[in-house]
């Protein structure tokens, strides 16, 4: 979601609703406005489950949930006020192990071994768990990176901070081939003359270098310029110019990342984590804001995101139509990314549901591309673009308009075996699809997922856990 609120961010305070909603299992195919379920009503496809809801812990409950990152037996969801640590050995019985209270948006996740790393994109007074807000034009403001020792789930430590240049929107982990240590590169933007840590014109990432046997060393070690000649800032409908990068999802392996840089689609080659160096880059007049990419697994296709409206607005209904707050498809041929397709839930929501394309991983599937994607108070969509021109949903789940009146999933990711969603409001879902589509996914494991840090995966059933 994006911080219409300069270093602040969207606080949204919500209560928690108590009470399950019926559900209701529906074919696949369009539904008229007239179908739209009730006020926080499960409605699903007959292909899909709903296995469980843990609301969130009453630490974080007045805040809203953000992203996910999986190790083990667990998952860590982000929350503007902090973040919780899920057990979820058994996912038919997944519980909360823990939370943590640390306010600053939006508390994008990663984690690597004992480390839990973590977003912070408003300015705050000082980089502590017991912060206030605090305008960015004051010089003293902290915003950037945490750092946290999570081998005991029960009781995460705060061990670090890294100030960053217009602070951490999100970031992506970079895992170096020694496994010494580990990068993030951090992505921000919204720079004014006003903020003196956050100085136009921007327009580049920070890398944060974090040494695995001494992590309290971490520290900025480049500040890569991704458009020294400026991005994309006067095609009209931009909901903001290009200023810098929303997010990254690297490809380690092949030594590729793409990059929805706001008014920008890139390519980089990473092969030298320290300086990534654009390939390739693109603009599309219907898109509003690139917000995030999906490689698939051969590596030959990236799907990237538009956020139209950033997250708060009613985009999926007949007004927008199909080619805006959608998914765009992309090949990449020759290194460079040809437009093929978009793709958008088939489902018209409510004008009161802000529903755009959000984050979403792929569905570890040999010889197929399929994925699983979050689309606000649109639920969850399964969709299969192995045609990249004709992309096409197998599934859904959603609630009907949120009680609050703003709500949804923020992430939904495929992991070993089962999706994993973080709600704005209800918690943390679990969710799994029975299909002969992508029933062979369930023999591919992985120890780790960070979801923008991707890894390949065989017919083996062996996935690389990054």
């Amino acid at each position: 979601m994006l911080s219409n609120l300069r270093r602040g961010g969207r606080v949204g305070r919500f209560l928690v609703l108590v009470g399950a909603a019926a559900a209701i299992a529906l074919p696949v195919m369009p539904v008229q406005a007239a179908d739209i379920p009730g006020t926080d009503e499960i409605v699903m496809s007959s292909n899909v489950e709903h296995v469980t809801n843990v609301p969130k812990p009453a630490a974080i409950a007045a805040t809203i949930n953000t992203d996910i990152a999986f190790q083990g037996n667990y998952a860590y969801v982000g929350n503007y006020g902090g973040f919780s640590i899920y057990d979820i050995k058994n996912p038919k019985k997944a519980k909360a192990v823990s939370s943590v209270v640390c306010p600053g948006s939006q508390m994008d996740l990663s984690v690597y071994g004992d480390l839990l790393f973590a977003s912070v994109d408003s300015s705050r007074s000082d980089d502590s768990c017991a912060s206030a807000a605090q305008p960015a034009s004051v010089k003293e403001s902290w915003e950037g990176i945490r750092i946290f020792d999570v081998s005991d789930k029960t009781n995460p430590k705060y061990i670090k901070s890294v100030e960053t240049s217009c602070g951490s929107h999100t970031h992506t982990l970079v895992p170096d081939k020694k496994r010494n240590n580990v990068y993030l590169y951090i992505s921000s933007y919204s720079p004014s003359a006003n903020f003196p840590d956050c100085q136009p014109p921007h327009d580049k990432i920070s890398i944060v270098k974090v040494p695995l046997k001494n992590p309290t060393s971490a520290s900025v070690v480049a500040t890569p310029v991704v458009f020294p000649d400026g991005g994309n800032e006067t095609q009209p409908g931009l909901l903001v110019p290009t200023s810098g990068c929303h997010d990254i999802t690297v490809y380690a392996e092949k030594g590729i990342a793409a990059g929805a840089c706001m008014g920008d689609g890139v390519l980089f080659d990473i092969r030298n984590p320290e300086k990534p160096r654009v390939t390739a880059r693109t603009t599309d007049p219907n898109f509003a804001f690139w917000h995030s990419a999906t490689f698939n697994n051969e590596g030959t296709k990236v799907v990237f995101t538009d956020e139209l409206g950033g997250g708060g607005a009613a985009t999926c209904n007949e007004a927008i139509g199909p080619n805006r707050g959608a998914d765009a498809i992309y090949d990449i041929v020759k290194g460079k990314l040809v437009f093929k397709s978009y793709f958008k839930i088939p489902r018209y929501q409510s004008d009161t549901e802000n529903c755009v394309a959000h984050n979403g991983s792929l569905i570890p599937v040999k010889g197929r591309d399929i994925m699983v994607q979050a689309w606000y108070q649109g639920g969850a969509s399964f969709w299969d673009f192995t045609d990249s021109a004709h992309p096409k949903e197998i599934g859904y789940f959603e609630r009907g308009p949120a009680a609050e009146g703003s709500g949804g999933f923020w992430s939904a990711y495929y992991y070993n075996g089962y999706v994993y969603a973080s709600d704005f409001n209800r918690g943390f879902d679990v969710i799994k699809i029975d299909d002969r589509r992508t029933d062979s996914a369930s023999k591919v494991r992985v120890d780790r997922l960070n979801t923008q840090t991707q890894g390949s995966y065989s017919e083996r059933g062996h996935g690389h856990g990054h």
